[in-house]
């Protein structure tokens, strides 16, 4: 059975538009800068958390100590 040219055209169009689309929020989604702020944003909350802030200020103490104490022996 043969398909009219006119609506074998249309749906190449269609299907062209659809692609269009596709790549363009593909490439929406892969963009470095983007992913880099995202990564950014969510490290920052998570380090804005106070269980996480303190943990890691006592961590930050302890070994600053050990330095400390390893240097003046």
């Amino acid at each position: 059975m043969a398909r009219d040219p006119d609506t074998i055209q249309r749906e190449i169009e269609q299907a062209r538009t659809a692609l269009v689309a596709t790549l363009d929020e593909l490439s929406e989604r892969a963009n470095p800068q983007k992913l880099v702020e995202q990564g950014k944003s969510s490290v920052l909350e998570v380090l804005s958390r106070p269980q996480v802030k303190y943990t890691l200020i006592a961590v930050g103490a302890v070994v600053g100590f050990a330095l400390v104490r390893k240097l003046f022996r």
